[in-house]
């Protein structure tokens, strides 16, 4: 820290209790200066030969016949006019960046100027500044800091003005060329690039930003615009600056967040944040979870419709980097109707997120080779955003409050082509089904028709098929697409959109056969015993490999025995009358006392003799 002394003499100024100041002398003092709430016991000689102001005031006071006069509103209180006093009688006055700023405002407040006498204390001050805290870092933080409770003098003497130039300047110089201390504790940023050697000595480009973390919002709104005029500041650097500033001040609890001390405090410095973004609104710049945690920040203080609809078209640009932790944003207090109501977390702005990213980045295709890199990126996002909005709506599914209308809007929003795999959104509908156990029967239909059972994995089937909170006909669908991938030339029994159709009273997309019924009551009896072993051996194997042989539930064996009771009553029917040709079973044996293996070959098919 630069620091420089005036006068020589020893300092006499003494104290009588916090409010009388006195020089101790041989001579009797003859004025009494009142600064505030101090009063100054001083010589007039020392004082008027030095300052201009002080000079009317004692004739003033002279024609009065008093020997008190007072300095109302005197910039610094009564240690800036201390300062200048001692001054005026040649005593020891070290100045330096914290209280360099009262001093000089005081001094011009006094009029101490050059045309009262050579060297005086403006033009000392003046060569301070200029010379040792303007060159160094950070002093002139430390006095643009000190400045803020000196406005307007310090604005009207350009103090402000210089210290933000200071400072602007030396962030462009190149980091090389760096000489003056500086803080910099934060974690340094890693890169993949191998490099053989590092020059501990040679600052990083972000060495600045922690420094002007400790600045007043005004004052770093200001820094960060003269920064950014330069036109030598990156995106990137400008982004992790305000980031490291929003961690600085911006509390993460909620009471200290919203308080009534703090609202406006914190509505002022995001919105100032929001402004500062760079002005290229692409990729580079700030993250996506950062701009979200200022759009978190903006809805709980209030902020303007402005400055949120700003974070909204940026974000939605970076949507595919976010995380379904980041969504979770809190329901906006003027809304009392409409797609977010009465939900713990705002779906209705994510939706709007997903329109907005969709709406600009939705068209994935190419017209020559050239473009094929850029397609695959754009591929690799919107899987991203799948698996994005999939987690989002696991994470809100519990949520009494959120209607079906807004589960289907945001599940419908991504594309076929960005969810492969519907695992993520098959969790998400049994949240939501669990959650909400009141659902009409319509109602299970519509969400369960948002997922593709033949997109889910094995392990997602095998879960589906033993959950009793799926309709039949999805359980159905599960368990027929599941036994093609065993055997794909292992058909289910034809009896399959009867039972589909029973469990949604719809009519059936293809006829159901015919036949008669003609067996009796213990052969039937006897066939539904066999088939029903030999379709659940056939399953739990399937599941052994994967789930240590979980059996399959009470449920979806009652399916299979209704699959199978069918296909004996069509194989018997097909016994007695050959016009039938609708039967996808194959013909029962004559023989008795075999019963054919299953799953090892790939062309067998069952057989119940």
């Amino acid at each position: 820290m630069k620091f420089m002394k005036l006068g020589s003499k020893p300092d006499s100024f003494q104290s009588n209790g916090s409010d009388i100041r006195f020089v101790a002398s041989d001579l009797a003092t003859d004025v009494v200066v009142h600064v505030g709430e101090v009063k100054f016991f001083l010589h007039k000689f020392p004082l008027l030969s030095k300052s201009s102001k002080l000079q009317k005031l004692v004739l003033q006071a002279t024609s009065d016949g008093t020997d008190e006069i007072s300095l109302p509103d005197f910039p610094g209180g009564p240690k800036a006019f201390d300062i200048c006093a001692k001054f005026c009688y040649g005593m020891v006055v070290t100045l330096n960046p914290y209280n360099v700023v009262p001093a000089r405002c005081a001094a011009e407040y006094l009029e101490m100027t050059e045309t009262v006498e050579k060297g005086n204390l403006i033009f000392k001050i003046e060569v301070f500044l200029n010379s040792s805290i303007f060159r160094s870092w950070k002093d002139t933080i430390i006095v643009l800091q000190s400045a803020k409770n000196l406005l307007p003098w310090s604005e009207e003497l350009k103090i402000v003005g210089r210290c933000i130039d200071s400072i602007a300047a030396k962030t462009s110089v190149d980091p090389s060329n760096v000489t003056w201390s500086y803080t910099y504790s934060r974690k340094m940023n890693l890169t993949d690039e191998i490099v053989e050697t590092i020059d501990r000595r040679i600052p990083p480009k972000d060495w600045w930003i922690e420094d002007l973390c400790e600045l007043d919002v005004d004052f770093y709104k200001r820094v960060m615009v003269a920064i950014k005029s330069k036109g030598r500041m990156s995106a990137d650097l400008i982004g992790e600056a305000l980031r490291a500033y929003a961690v600085r001040w911006l509390p993460d609890r909620y009471d200290a967040l919203v308080g009534e001390d703090y609202a406006k405090r914190n509505r002022v410095m995001v919105e100032t944040i929001i402004w500062l973004l760079p002005s290229d609104k692409g990729p580079s710049g700030c993250s996506c979870r950062f701009l979200l945690k200022l759009l978190k920040v903006a809805i709980l203080v209030g902020a303007g419709e402005g400055v949120k609809e700003e974070l909204v078209y940026r974000i939605s640009i970076l949507l595919h980097q976010a995380s379904a932790k980041d969504l979770l944003l809190p329901v906006r207090s003027s809304e009392e109707d409409g797609v977010g109501a009465n939900t713990i977390y705002d779906v209705g702005l994510v939706i709007e997120l997903v329109r907005r990213y969709m709406a600009r980045n939705g068209d994935v295709h190419c017209e020559d080779e050239k473009e094929m890199i850029e397609l695959s990126f754009e591929r690799e996002n919107l899987l991203a955003l799948g698996e994005l909005v999939d987690g989002f709506l696991c994470e809100v599914a519990s949520d009494p409050n959120l209607g079906i209308d807004s589960f289907v809007e945001l599940a419908t929003a991504i594309p076929e082509m960005g969810r492969p795999i519907h695992d993520g959104l098959y969790t998400a509908i049994d949240i939501y089904l669990k959650e909400h156990p009141d659902m009409t029967k319509s109602d299970k239909k519509r969400i369960c028709g948002l997922m593709d059972v033949r997109k889910l994995s094995t392990e997602g089937s095998i879960h589906a098929a033993q959950n009793d909170r799926l309709p039949l006909r999805v359980v159905v669908q599960v368990l027929f697409f599941e036994q093609q991938r065993t055997a794909t030339s292992t058909p289910l029994p034809g009896r399959l959109n009867s039972i589909l159709e029973e469990s949604d009273h719809d009519p059936a997309p293809q006829p159901v056969d015919p036949q008669p019924i003609s067996l009796t009551l213990s052969k039937e009896e006897r066939q539904r015993s066999k088939a029903r072993n030999s379709m659940t051996s056939l399953m739990t194997g399937r599941v052994a490999n994967r789930a240590d042989r979980l059996l399959l539930p009470s449920r979806s064996r009652r399916i299979f025995d209704k699959l199978w009771v069918g296909k004996g009553e069509r194989e018997n029917g097909k016994g007695e009358s050959e016009t039938s040709g609708s039967s996808q079973s194959p013909p029962v044996s004559t023989k008795t006392g075999e019963v054919k293996s299953l799953g090892s070959s790939r062309n067998r098919r069952y057989s119940v003799s």
